[in-house]
């Protein structure tokens, strides 16, 4: 338990108790004291209830505003820093294409690759950053989208690195509204983890059917008893793999918070299926 959620418990649980106190107090001298009739009893208290209330929010505010005054502060240089991002990533995208005019040598040409690619990566972490901030503090924006559009989308993310892996993308339009980005990242990161874990020359299918979304892949597969633990944060099947294991919590947070029922199917050595119904999310 951080120093800070400690000192939000005992100055809650302080002032809590004070106006408890004062709403006590108030409420036997009314009662007895001052000799109100019965009939007022019922009254009283549901006005020194609403007092108390009110009493909370004003001695609350103040006390609450500062103790979380560094984690507003702290948002806003996360959000200006990843922001200025843009600036060093388009210079340089720009003198990427200006040397690309000069340079015939493959060698070279597969280096000017790279850094686009780096620069492909740098901004997508920037995406992915901003909408972690927005999400923590329910600011995402609900759109309408295309399940087909996103699928097509996050294929061709994967063209690069999917190497002998072949992906067949049996999707059907399905207009859905809800939170796009985040779409993209669950997609994004089943399709990268089906790469990930697949055989030389496997198959990934992408299909949905009665408003179920299901991504299907021939690799392999995942032993029964860490079925319950894939998507535990920095859980990993292969610790060979790159990566922090993180993928899959964040595709089981996204679909517990957006209602969408996520179901998986797998079997040792033979493939691993994901199901994601999002009939609730329905346009």
């Amino acid at each position: 338990m951080s120093s800070k959620y400690k000192n939000f418990l005992i100055s809650n649980y302080i002032i809590v108790g004070f106006i408890i106190l004062i709403t006590l107090a108030t409420h036997y001298i009314f009662i007895s004291q001052v000799m109100f009739s019965q009939a007022l009893f019922f009254p009283i208290t549901i006005f020194l209830v609403f007092g108390g209330l009110f009493l909370y929010k004003y001695l609350s505010q103040s006390i609450f505003d500062e103790l979380f005054k560094s984690d507003t502060q702290i948002d806003d240089m996360i959000k200006k820093t990843l922001h200025e991002l843009n600036t060093p990533v388009a210079t340089i995208k720009m003198n990427k294409k200006m040397l690309e005019k000069n340079i015939t040598s493959e060698k070279d040409i597969k280096r000017l690759q790279r850094i686009e690619e780096s620069c492909e990566n740098l901004l997508s972490l920037y995406q992915y950053m901003e909408y972690e901030i927005s999400s923590k503090i329910d600011k995402i924006k609900s759109q309408k989208f295309d399940i087909l559009e996103i699928a097509i989308k996050s294929i061709s993310k994967v063209e690069d690195i999917k190497q002998t892996i072949t992906i067949e993308n049996n999707i059907k339009s399905d207009i859905v509204e809800g939170d796009m980005y985040g779409f993209i990242v669950v997609l994004d990161n089943l399709l990268s983890n089906a790469i990930k874990y697949n055989k030389q020359n496997g198959k990934i299918i992408l299909s949905n059917e009665n408003h179920i979304l299901k991504v299907e892949d021939t690799g392999c597969g995942i032993d029964t008893k860490n079925i319950f633990k894939i998507y535990d944060k920095y859980f990993q099947i292969d610790i060979e793999n790159q990566g922090i294991g993180l993928g899959l919590s964040v595709v089981k947070e996204y679909c517990d918070k957006n209602n969408i029922i996520i179901k998986i199917d797998s079997q040792e050595g033979m493939g691993t299926t994901f199901y994601l119904n999002y009939e609730k999310i329905l346009g």
